[in-house]
């Protein structure tokens, strides 16, 4: 069935998990049993597919899908089976390895000149690889901030204020036109690549749908708030370092003018959020709940995992 009203399609299978999740999803085949995510890679594909399938629900669902489906019981209980799978894993090997302050501080003092992807890619990378870039980014940025507005009725006072303060500025300011999601559409669009929301999923890295995966967990739970509010503070902190070297990117392969503007817009408006993510939010969310305060160390450690693996399987496929 083809892709309607911005609903994507669903994925082909990558194993016994995603495939029967899928299959169940279609009406064609049961559910699998609980049990299977027990003895799946929790970073693995079969496990990360399925689970982000069962995400995609609470987002824009999928165009042959029945949205009752987002509130099935028995699906849920498989969901929460692959969570537990998932989430045991990232607590096991991304656990903070210092205080929160330490980490924050690590954060804002590493990434003043980023290597990595976004080094590679501005001094090195063509337009292919640009565009192979984008295609595995547009599994979140096409749906960029929607994770994180899960955790505002989660939050109060000064923390809940700055963070819908940030959330606004990327949906837009309240202009269509400059939603951050619009923005990495016209960006792929510059790159020749298809801008439909979820159409790149088949190809999705396992390293990308867990990235994707973690910001769903954590905003789907309230008792990980902290956690969202760590990777929140990971994601803006370290935005606007690697954005100037994508921007770079852009310019040097002469990928087009929205493809730059997606960059710049990036810089600018990170360099203020990651101000006020770390003195409003995370300080606002301390002072109501000092007891989150291993939980956001969490977040952020479990993002620069997610990251460094994503990071390495790119570099790796593109042979740098």
């Amino acid at each position: 069935m083809p892709e309607s009203h911005g609903m994507p399609t669903l994925p082909r299978g990558r194993g016994p998990l995603s495939s029967a999740v899928s299959g169940a999803l279609r009406g064609r085949s049961a559910l699998p049993d609980s049990a299977m995510a027990d003895l799946a890679d929790p970073f693995g594909e079969d496990l990360q597919l399925a689970l982000y399938t069962c995400y995609e629900l609470h987002y824009r669902g999928f165009g042959e899908v029945d949205p009752a489906w987002e509130w099935n019981t028995s699906l849920l209980s498989v969901r929460a089976s692959l969570e537990n799978r998932f989430l045991t894993a990232l607590q096991r090997d991304a656990a903070a390895r210092q205080p929160l302050a330490g980490l924050l501080a690590e954060l804002v003092t590493q990434p003043a000149d980023p290597g990595g992807v976004p080094r590679f890619l501005a001094e090195r990378g063509t337009l292919d690889d640009l565009r192979a870039y984008a295609r595995q980014r547009s599994l979140y940025h096409l749906k960029e901030a929607d994770p994180h507005a899960w955790v505002l009725p989660r939050l109060t006072g000064r923390a809940k204020a700055a963070m819908a303060a940030v959330e606004f500025d990327e949906f837009g300011g309240g202009r269509a036109d400059r939603v951050h999601a619009r923005l990495f559409a016209d960006l792929m669009t510059d790159l020749g690549l298809d801008s439909r929301y979820g159409h790149y999923l088949d190809g999705g890295y396992p390293e990308m749908l867990a990235l994707v995966n973690a910001m769903s967990l954590f905003g789907l739970h309230r008792r990980m708030r902290g956690a969202l509010v760590g990777h929140f503070a990971a994601v803006e902190i370290t935005s606007s370092p690697a954005s100037r070297h994508l921007a770079r990117a852009m310019a040097r392969t002469g990928a087009g003018p929205a493809a730059e503007h997606f960059y710049d817009e990036h810089v600018e408006a990170d360099a203020v959020h990651e101000q006020i993510v770390r003195n409003e939010v995370i300080d606002g969310l301390l002072d109501e709940e000092p007891r989150l305060e291993p939980d956001i160390a969490f977040g952020i450690a479990a993002t620069s995992f997610l990251e460094d693996r994503l990071g390495r399987r790119f570099l790796t496929d593109r042979g740098a």
